[in-house]
């Protein structure tokens, strides 16, 4: 039995990816690293847990009105099937540019606002996922 599960723990493979620059050619590269990882272990029949984290200038690819990947984040969704894939807001951050802005922001329905992007890829990493910076 204990075989099996550690087998099983193998085969669940855990990366958490960091967006903290709001430049278009960094958040294309960690959605298209992203897309990378999902097809190779796909290759080898094994499902991705993956979370990228998005905080400071990069909340920008998550706000619902400017960001300019939407349709690529719908598209990762579907694509772990049956994996999964969260993208995280930083609470922070967010709070931040309300206050500099004077008005509430929306995050696309893709994402799930998180207390802290600094602090959710500390846990992540305590979780055992593997860490990935551009």
């Amino acid at each position: 039995m204990l075989r099996h599960l550690a087998t099983a723990i193998l085969l669940s493979i855990a990366v958490a990816f960091q967006v903290d620059q709001n430049d278009p050619q960094v958040i294309n590269m960690v959605l298209s690293n992203a897309t990378h990882v999902i097809d190779y272990y796909r290759t080898r029949n094994e499902d991705v847990d993956m979370e990228i984290v998005v905080y400071g200038p990069a909340l920008q690819m998550l706000r619902a009105d400017t960001s300019t990947v939407q349709d690529r984040l719908k598209s990762l969704k579907e694509m772990v099937l049956p994996g999964k894939i969260q993208f995280s807001a930083c609470n922070n951050t967010k709070q931040s540019m309300e206050k500099t802005e004077g008005h509430a922001i929306s995050i696309v329905p893709e994402a799930t606002v998180v207390p802290s992007g600094v602090v959710r890829l500390m846990e992540l990493q305590e979780q055992g996922f593997s860490y990935v910076r551009p």
